[in-house]
């Protein structure tokens, strides 16, 4: 199956936007639909993008000041009350600083609270490790009834945004500040829990590249130039990190006989730990895991910080050609 992907994904021009505005987006749609959601945020609208949510539905929008644990436990009391709860902060704070009370309140009583953490990730730059969360992932899937998404677009953001309103689960979205290359099309499919290959080269395929969030255009570059290069490499984005689409990955891995691991968080914890807990009871294979290895982020132009750790498209390259050997 070909998935429909923007036209101009490897031109220089393509065209860019913050994958956190396809929430704001997503939750204008999703409010107008269903008038059970409710949006709570600390001190940040304007820069989680839950402003227009605000100006619009004003009566289901509650300002929390910076009360980040305290947020997560007034939805958690919304949501049993039959309210649809977004909350929104930087993932640094939310998840971070309220991860008891999304255990206990949100979790453990299986209540529908949306949490969504922005500015994720080392493209935070400037605001230096304090505020770059990349352990997000790791403390969010290995709560029992979370649901995680990390979205590889704005587009794609708006489309997960409006399917965790629709659905009963705890769920964690994860979104980059930065503008980023629009990779997906309105005529791209979504659905939470489902993997797609973004990129088959021809001929004979070698590795597997499995990306989520922003770095999916970076692994199509690289894998646009280990083709060049006589190497050809699938792309899979994942969007859903928990639950993981199983079936699609052990798949890959059978096709491709390697795979490398792409994110923007920890390697320990995240995505590549996610599919190597797949692959070790299923069919073991061969892996590279491109992401931030135990260190602290720190501050830095966004695209200087993404080639220090390795997570540029010449970082993922070198992944996979160290791999192969």
């Amino acid at each position: 199956m070909n998935i429909p992907l923007n036209p101009k994904l490897f031109d220089t021009d393509v065209e860019q936007a913050p994958i956190r505005a396809g929430f704001g987006e997503g939750l204008l749609v999703a409010a107008r639909a269903d008038e059970r959601v409710v949006g709570l945020c600390c001190d940040l609208t304007e820069s989680t993008k839950m402003d227009a949510f605000a100006k619009e539905f004003p009566k289901r929008f509650f300002e929390m000041g910076i009360m980040e644990q305290s947020m997560a436990s007034v939805a958690s009391g919304m949501a049993a009350m039959g309210k649809v709860p977004f909350i929104s902060s930087y993932a640094m704070f939310s998840p971070g600083r309220n991860w008891e009370q999304i255990r206990t309140t949100i979790c453990y009583n299986d209540r529908p609270v949306k949490i969504v953490g922005s500015h994720a990730g080392i493209s935070v730059g400037p605001d230096g490790g304090t505020h770059q969360a990349v352990e997000d992932i790791a403390i969010t899937r290995v709560i029992p009834n979370m649901v995680v998404i990390a979205p590889c677009d704005t587009i794609e953001a708006k489309k997960a945004t409006i399917a965790m309103a629709k659905t009963t689960t705890p769920t964690y979205l994860r979104l980059a500040r930065e503008k980023t290359p629009i990779v997906t099309t309105e005529d791209t499919p979504f659905e939470i829990g489902k993997a797609q290959i973004f990129y088959r080269p021809q001929g004979t395929v070698r590795v597997g590249i499995i990306a989520c969030g922003a770095l999916v255009h970076n692994a199509l570059l690289a894998a646009r130039e280990l083709e060049n290069d006589g190497i050809g490499a699938m792309v899979m984005n994942i969007a859903t990190i928990k639950p993981l689409d199983r079936d699609a990955i052990v798949a890959l891995a059978k096709e491709c006989g390697a795979i490398v691991t792409v994110e923007e968080h920890q390697v320990a914890g995240g995505l590549g730990s996610a599919v190597a807990e797949v692959l070790a009871t299923t069919h073991p294979t061969r892996m590279a895991f491109v992401g931030v290895h135990d260190k602290f982020g720190q501050s830095g132009k966004p695209e200087e910080l993404l080639k220090h750790y390795g997570m540029d498209k010449e970082g993922i390259k070198y992944a996979v050609k160290m791999l192969l050997g």
